[in-house]
């Protein structure tokens, strides 16, 4: 029988990276000069902290975290920013949080895609992802072909295809 894995995975190198590069880009850029601006990111929290001195300045720093993320290959659906708060110091602050792992909902929901498809598979969930098994690989590249079609909410990888 062979079998793959439906997860979402981030490599922390890589978002390390596209944070990184995001704080080089600001420190370039002359409309930030002399201005309060911080991106940090938190690897056990899985979370990314942005400061910023103003809205259109933390609109600018959101868009370029978003753009090195891709240009590093990782999709921009993991960020989940949230709420802007204002500092003491008149700034304004951010978190954003990295999604990893499939929730509950959507793994029903790819499940419930795979049984529509009514191609002789078994999808079943495993805490966070999902193992789709099958006898023949063509019905399994097929589901892949089906899921990438998809729009999930979070990025979809596929992976220990056997």
């Amino acid at each position: 029988m062979a079998s793959f894995d439906i997860v979402n995975e981030i490599n922390a190198q890589e978002v390390d990276n596209a944070v990184n590069n995001t704080l080089k880009e600001i420190s370039s850029r002359y409309d930030f000069r002399g201005l309060h601006t911080e991106v940090t990111y938190h690897k056990k929290e899985n979370r990314i902290h942005l400061v910023a001195a103003e809205n259109m300045k933390m609109q600018a720093v959101k868009e370029m975290l978003s753009r090195n993320f891709i240009k590093r290959g990782i999709d921009a659906k993991v960020l989940e920013f949230g709420e802007e708060e204002g500092t003491s110091q008149g700034h304004l602050k951010m978190d954003v949080l990295l999604q990893e792992g499939i929730s509950r909902e959507i793994t029903k929901k790819i499940v419930k895609e795979i049984k529509d498809l009514k191609i002789k598979v078994q999808p079943q969930i495993q805490d966070e992802q999902v193992r789709v098994t099958g006898k023949k690989i063509d019905d399994l590249q097929a589901v892949i072909q089906h899921l990438k079609s998809k729009d999930m909410g979070i990025p979809l990888q596929f992976v220990n295809f056997k």
